[in-house]
């Protein structure tokens, strides 16, 4: 029987992953492009599928994509496309493989362009700040007017599978919102 009385967002439910991910990760900010390219990938790769998923792959996607090195994802060939396509630690959808070299390439041109790909993102956010939302059950928006912006220019970018709710799940993840609920104990 488990001994943990503090409360948590609901959407973790009991799963000792997504609990873990919740209390140690979720809405804490990250200003490191490793860890955001990181959560680019894993974010795109869950696009029609839950996030529980993808976190019990996460380390099959750290062992196939590098260790998460944006320039050697970047420079991946045709040969590792079909490797990744074997390889059963991770969702295996040939579009969501290309576009992660894809994504890789393109992070790489924003990183040089605004010195870092965090500051790219900061760059659409007020004051250049995380947004700390406070929600009540039920008042997690599933996308913003910024997740609107920051997936609208990266798709004229040519990202691909970063659609603005996948944008702003990606924002929750890396802290640049912080919807932990007000009761929550890991605000």
């Amino acid at each position: 029987m488990s001994t943990d009385t503090k409360k948590r967002c609901a959407w973790c439910g009991t799963d000792p992953l997504y609990m873990k991910y919740h209390d140690e990760e979720w809405g804490k900010p990250v200003h490191d492009d490793k860890i955001l390219f990181e959560f680019l990938i894993l974010e795109s790769a869950q696009a029609g599928l839950s996030w529980i998923t993808i976190l019990r792959r996460r380390d099959g996607y750290h062992k196939a994509f590098a260790g998460f090195d944006v320039h050697k994802v970047a420079a991946f060939t045709e040969a590792d496309v079909e490797r990744l396509m074997q390889d059963e630690g991770i969702i295996r959808n040939r579009l969501k493989v290309l576009a992660a070299i894809n994504n890789a390439k393109l992070f790489i041109g924003v990183q040089k362009e605004f010195g870092s790909f965090d500051k790219y993102l900061y760059s659409f956010m007020p004051d250049g700040v995380p947004i700390d939302n406070k929600p009540k059950p039920g008042g997690i928006p599933a996308a913003t007017a910024i997740s609107d912006a920051i997936s609208k220019d990266m798709k004229r970018r040519g990202f691909k599978f970063f659609g603005t709710t996948i944008c702003y799940a990606h924002m929750q993840a890396t802290g640049m919102v912080n919807d932990h609920l007000e009761d929550c104990d890991f605000r």
